[in-house]
């Protein structure tokens, strides 16, 4: 599948912001093709662009975080949430979990993590290491649209934070322009007077001499 940016935020050199519409970008890892299908469709109706993985290994390829220096030429890549299962086989949905709060590229993106068991202590220790949800099996779409409302917020307070600072940046150039004017006639005055004494003095010179 091709991955590009879900929200392409834009400052040109004017100052303003230009914002496409989202599209969130979902990362879903399962290791079972029934339970990647039925999350695969709940995001789709709910308008996500969806990539879909059999194993937590698969994901850190996809991801670039697999130590393959060829993968992580992957500059653009976009994702806005990560869901996966936490029972599979290899590389669990906690280990996944770790290694992507570990990464400085993804650590920020929220993870979300799916089980058929209702562990307490499994639950904690996910929410503990930074999973921002622990939902159970059979997913509904109800917690698919919670999920999403929960990265648009996220979404917007990223875009309102750079346009506070589109703001800000173009208010210092306004303020350097206006400096730049004002340093500029402060010159040009400072000549008038001194030129205006040069002719002050030699006009006093010139009435000594007659």
């Amino acid at each position: 599948m091709a991955v590009g940016d879900v929200m392409r935020m834009e400052i040109p050199a004017g100052g303003d912001l230009t914002v496409t519409p989202p599209e969130l970008h979902v990362l879903a890892v399962d290791d079972s093709i029934v339970d990647r299908k039925v999350i695969e469709r709940l995001l789709r109706i709910s308008s996500c662009k969806v990539t879909t993985v059999e194993s937590g290994t698969r994901a850190l390829q996809y991801l670039g975080l697999d130590g393959d220096k060829g993968a992580s030429n992957l500059k653009d890549l976009k994702v806005n949430l990560i869901v996966t299962d936490y029972s599979m086989p290899g590389l669990t949905g906690y280990d996944l979990l770790k290694k992507i709060k570990e990464s400085s590229a993804f650590r920020e993106v929220p993870v979300v993590i799916m089980s058929s068991e209702n562990i307490l202590p499994r639950i904690e220790e996910c929410l503990k290491e930074g999973a921002e949800e622990f939902l159970l099996k059979p997913v509904k779409l109800a917690d698919v649209k919670r999920i999403k409302q929960l990265i648009m917020r996220n979404e917007a307070e990223e875009c309102k934070t750079l346009r506070s600072l589109s703001s800000k940046r173009k208010l210092v150039e306004e303020n350097i322009d206006t400096s730049s004017s004002s340093s500029s006639h402060d010159d040009s005055s400072v000549k008038d007077i001194q030129s205006s004494k040069r002719m002050k003095s030699e006009s006093e010179n010139l009435s000594c001499l007659l």
